[in-house]
């Protein structure tokens, strides 16, 4: 259960995001501007702390031998992640994007044969291929049907282009951060903690942040302070705060899909953070009674999707080991 605590502390934090990256929008400021100031923002942040817990040394140990790999997973799970979030912010409200964005509870679970999970045998644990959880998937098909009965009768209200533009990037995006998160998890193999991996993560993805705020500049100009200002609160609730949360959360539950997939659908809590969010701040209307079914949805499917991808039992393991003697003889 700690883990998806601490999952749903890291949805209420992230839910800012949603939040002021539109209110950013409404007032002008770029999506350029959104994204790569967050980065800028956090850096100081994460230093103090990784400083303060004496451990800057071996994160850049690992940053100069793996430098290609930082690079690479760093920009896709920082990058490819959180500019696809600000773009939609243009086009469509905060509460679309976030429940859009819920679909990465199907998109993590859709990558588990892309890594191995470790399990534990008669013989001691071996790594095995992730398979995809079908079980608790369909628990997250119950959370996106409460997220869509959250938000249909908006939905039908927005034209083709907030809906290409405003849904499109968060879907890529969803598939991006656990691909990123997951690809860093590997590399860093256990060897830095969690506050370790998000400082070079956003130290690896400063290249891509730097490009970005060149073509910011030369196209829209320098931000205005309002924009300086909330992102610089983004950065602090969601881009820290919130990430290390999130990260802190898998990596408890490192090496096994299902319960990463768990930890992973605490996300969808962001919706109701954002909904309320809005409601307080941006004076969203109050949600309908085929809005609020949608909620009791979200939170029964959360608990049914922690309680199967949580249940593992002694048969199924020896069951595996089982299969993999066959496969060897």
């Amino acid at each position: 259960m700690r883990p998806i605590i601490i999952g749903i502390f890291a949805a209420f934090f992230f839910a800012f995001t949603f939040i002021l990256n539109r209110a950013m929008d409404l007032a002008g400021g770029s999506w350029i501007w959104s994204a790569s100031l967050r980065y800028f923002f956090m850096i100081p942040f994460l230093f103090i702390i990784v400083i303060a817990r004496k451990n800057l040394k071996p994160l850049l140990i690992e940053l100069k031998n793996q430098t290609g790999s930082w690079l690479l997973w760093s920009s896709i799970g920082f990058g490819l992640f959180y500019a696809p979030l600000c773009f939609s912010a243009a086009y469509a409200p905060g509460w679309l994007i976030a429940a859009t964005w819920q679909i990465t509870i199907i998109s993590g679970s859709l990558l588990a044969p892309f890594f191995y999970e470790t399990v534990s045998t008669d013989k001691g644990p071996i790594k095995m291929k992730g398979k995809i959880p079908f079980k608790g998937l369909s628990m997250s098909l119950i959370i996106l049907l409460g997220i869509m009965m959250m938000q249909l009768q908006q939905a039908a209200e927005l034209n083709f282009m907030a809906i290409v533009f405003g849904i499109v990037p968060v879907v890529v995006a969803s598939f991006a951060y656990p691909l990123g998160n997951r690809k860093m998890m590997d590399i860093c193999g256990g060897r830095l903690d969690v506050f370790q991996r998000v400082l070079g993560m956003t130290l690896a993805s400063l290249p891509l942040w730097g490009i970005l705020s060149v073509y910011g500049y030369v196209t829209v100009g320098l931000p205005s302070i309002g924009q300086t200002l909330q992102s610089g609160l983004v950065a602090i609730t969601s881009g820290v705060i919130a990430t290390v949360l999130f990260f802190k959360a898998t990596d408890l539950v490192r090496g096994n899909m299902q319960k990463l997939a768990a930890v992973e659908a605490t996300q969808s809590m962001e919706v109701l953070f954002a909904l309320i969010g809005e409601l307080v701040l941006l004076h969203s209307p109050v949600p309908t009674t085929l809005s609020w079914i949608g909620v009791v949805l979200v939170m029964g499917g959360m608990v049914l999707h922690s309680y199967i991808s949580n249940k593992r039992t002694a048969p199924v393991v020896r069951k595996a080991s089982a299969k993999k003697s066959l496969s060897s003889t």
